[in-house]
């Protein structure tokens, strides 16, 4: 069954070899089912995100030979999308201001909370009544949205990682500052481009409980999940810029040698020193070939 993917970089920076890999895999399972593929630019933080470093990753992708169906969609752009989330949201009485600070937020979650899970939030403003609500507003207070979970728990399959579940807590889906949280912007668009198969970092696995609750309260189809693992340095972090020869600009081979070592990264392209463009694998991919565990960069 072809399920459309998708790839969604942030703009504020070069892709690592670790996102180069995600897009990759991404484009291979939608392309391997004759599926439809996007990119996304996830530049709703104002801050970070640069024209330059979009335009530097978008090249990336074409040298690699991943291509997509459609102009790249722009967070930036999809306001209203988000607001009319939030209508349906608030019509439901699901969501209440989060006044607490990053520090307050860091010193409630390493206290002992029973059931909860760790680092989840555990509510502290859900409980404040409506007209200390007010009060603290009119008294400029900054605050966030957050969703009144209820304390769900979600089970969900990964289809490289098999059967999952987590828990949810109170999410953030406008931040103190304004910006619409990622937790929403990404439910609400791949619902809106149609997004079949969500094929991401590992990293993001921890948000997929919140993602696939928010998509049943807001009626949303759902979708299916592949989390990759990641590219650690040799010292076993997660792979920065600062470790060198780590985005596409600064290896010192071609576009088509790079290609080359990530397809060999799952599986792919055996005995190959090169591989011109990402279609050349796709006859030989197999998700089963990709590694459960971290590729760590020697």
């Amino acid at each position: 069954m072809s399920a459309d993917g998708r790839f969604a970089p942030s703009p504020s920076g070069p892709l690592h070899l670790g996102s180069l890999r995600t897009a990759l895999v991404a484009w291979l399972m939608a392309r391997s089912q004759g599926a439809g593929f996007v990119v996304r630019i996830e530049d709703l933080d104002p801050q970070r995100s640069r024209p330059e470093h979009e335009a530097t990753q978008l090249a990336d992708l074409e040298a690699l030979g991943i291509n997509w169906d459609a102009a790249p969609a722009r967070q930036s752009q999809r306001l209203e999308l988000y607001d009319e989330a939030l209508g349906k949201l608030h019509a439901q009485g699901l969501l209440y201001p989060c006044f607490c600070t990053r520090a307050e937020i860091r010193e409630a979650a390493s206290a002992p909370h029973g059931t909860l899970a760790e680092g989840a939030y555990p509510g502290t403003c859900r409980h404040l009544d409506a007209l200390t609500r007010r009060r603290r507003i009119e008294a400029g207070e900054r605050f966030a949205l957050r969703v009144n979970a209820g304390s769900t728990r979600i089970d969900w399959h990964d289809r490289l990682h098999g059967e999952q579940s987590g828990f949810v807590d109170d999410f953030v889906v406008v931040r103190a500052d304004g910006v619409h949280a990622y937790q929403l912007a990404v439910v609400v668009d791949d619902a809106a481009q149609a997004i079949g198969e969500v094929v991401r970092g590992a990293d993001l696995a921890e948000s997929t409980p919140r993602q696939i609750h928010l998509q049943r309260l807001l009626e949303l189809p759902p979708v299916t999940y592949a989390h990759v693992p990641l590219v650690l340095s040799a010292d076993g972090s997660r792979l920065a810029k600062r470790d060198g020869a780590a985005t596409l600009a600064e290896r010192d081979e071609s576009p088509q040698a790079t290609l080359a070592l990530l397809a060999h990264s799952i599986g792919l392209a055996s005995g190959r020193d090169r591989v011109e463009a990402a279609a050349e694998l796709l006859a030989e991919f197999d998700p089963a070939r990709i590694p459960r565990g971290p590729l760590v960069l020697g």
